[in-house]
Order: structure tokens, then C-alpha cells, then sequence
């Protein structure tokens, strides 16, 4: 528990400034977490980070997380995902250099990597750019279903939700998770109603697809450390575990806000 506690006070005090700052600093910050969330799932099937797959998959979340284009403008707009693409192509064209022993399923892994943990990190960025209080709103989200799911399914949790992947996981506890998020919009919207293109009904509508989003993002990462048989992603947070095991929620979350129009 101490440990936790330490990790966390060090963790925020790092995180805060650099939210806070903005700009280059949010770019770079999102960037180094999105290599680092691409090195853990390497890590979980065993593969070596330092081979030319590795490093391709970690250039192809960089490429979508770091905003090219506002530092090189002669890329053009559509920069970050054609780089990206061109990671693609390299990975793909290596099953053509090793005379098909690398294969198409292998460079499957290594593409959706990349694309999974970039989207990500880059829809944090994207929310940054729109504003303090967004970016706010997003993690108030994603923490209000963690902390509400423990907490009511913990006290009334009974039926479970999805024990082949998650078996702690229950229905209560994710309708609580739910329930505590709509009330952080409810908050947000009342306190702040200038930052929200949505009226409240709306942002509550919203809110629901958030947390449920946000919660099945939790699940996946689940899976995925339930298939490669391990319990956490990485070791880099002690006590908590890895990167992707703190975000896990928001990179799915992040980009649905995008994508419905909250930031």
C-alpha cells in the first residue's frame, strides 16, 4: 500500500506540470508513454523490443501520437498517418526480404500494436489541445467508473460481469462505475457549461458511452495479459504495474470523446 501511495504522489507531481504546461511538453510526454505501452505489450508476447518489428511498432505510435506536421509543416496534414503507413509497408515488406518465414499473421502484431497504444495517446493529445478542463473532464471520467465500479462492487457486487476475462469484475460494480462518472458530468456541466458543445441530457447520454467504453477498454488489456499469462503489463509504475495498465480505459475512451465531439 505504501508503495502505491509513493508511486502514485510521484507519478501525479511529474504528470501535473506537464498537463498543466501543455503543448510540446503534453507531445513528448504522450509520445515516450506510448513507447513505453508499445515496449510492454512486446514484453508480454515475449518479443524483443530492439528488433527491427519493435522498433517499427514503436515508430508507428510515435508517428501517430506526435504532431509532425506542426513542426514540419512541408509534411502536409495527413503526415502522421502516412508515416505511419509507412512503417506499415516496411513491416509488410520484410515478409518479402526473409522469403515469406516472416509472415502477413506475424506482422499483424506488431501493426496493431502500434495502432492500438497511438490512438490512443494521440486523442490525449488532441484533448489537451482543446483545453485544460477537457482533458480534465476525460480522466474525471475514466477515475469516477474506476473508483465507483471498486467501490459499490466491492459492498454489493454479486453477479459477475465477465468472468472468463475479469473474474473480480460484477454487474453492481459496473453499473456503480457508471453511475459515478454520470455524476462527474453532471459537476462538470454545472460548473463549468461553457467548455461543452452538449446540454446536460446529452453530456449524460454521452457519459454513459464513456464509462461503458471506458470499462470494456479495462477488459481488453485484461485479455490480453489473460492470454500471454500475466498479471500486469509492465513493472515501470511499482505497485500499479505498467502503463497500459493505467490507461488502458483511456485509450479506448479518449478517442470515442473525439469521436462524438467533445473535444
Amino acid at each position: 500500500m505504501r508503495t502505491r501511495v509513493i508511486t502514485a504522489v510521484v507519478a501525479l507531481a511529474i504528470f501535473i506540470p506537464i498537463l498543466y504546461v501543455g503543448g510540446i511538453a503534453v507531445e513528448i510526454a504522450a509520445a515516450v508513454l506510448a513507447g513505453v505501452g508499445v515496449y510492454e505489450l512486446f514484453r508480454m508476447r515475449q518479443l524483443a523490443i530492439l528488433s527491427f518489428e519493435g522498433v517499427l511498432a514503436i515508430l508507428g505510435s510515435v508517428f501517430l501520437v506526435f504532431p509532425i506536421n506542426k513542426y514540419l509543416s512541408f509534411f502536409g496534414d495527413t503526415s502522421n498517418y502516412l508515416l505511419f503507413y509507412l512503417t506499415v509497408m516496411i513491416i509488410l515488406g520484410f515478409s518479402v526480404i526473409s522469403k515469406n518465414t516472416y509472415t502477413f499473421d506475424e506482422a499483424g502484431f506488431p501493426v496493431l500494436v502500434s495502432l492500438y497504444v497511438g490512438m490512443g495517446f494521440q486523442n490525449l493529445v488532441v484533448a489537451r489541445s482543446a483545453g485544460l478542463a477537457l482533458l480534465l473532464f476525460a480522466f474525471f471520467v475514466v477515475w469516477a467508473t474506476d473508483i465507483g465500479a471498486y467501490m459499490v462492487g466491492r459492498r454489493f457486487g454479486n453477479r459477475k460481469l465477465w468472468p472468463d476475462i475479469s473474474p473480480n469484475k460484477t454487474v453492481e460494480g459496473a453499473l456503480g462505475g457508471i453511475l459515478s462518472a454520470v455524476v462527474v458530468a453532471i459537476i462538470f456541466v454545472i460548473a463549468m457549461p461553457g467548455i461543452f458543445q452538449h446540454n446536460l441530457l446529452t453530456m449524460i447520454i454521452f457519459t454513459i458511452i464513456f464509462s461503458i467504453v471506458g470499462q470494456f477498454g479495462d477488459l481488453v488489456e485484461s485479455a490480453i495479459k489473460r492470454h500471454y499469462g500475466v498479471k500486469d503489463s509492465g513493472k515501470i509504475l511499482p505497485g500499479h504495474g505498467g502503463i497500459l495498465d493505467r490507461f488502458d480505459s483511456m485509450l479506448f475512451v479518449f478517442p470515442m470523446m473525439h469521436l462524438l465531439g467533445i473535444f
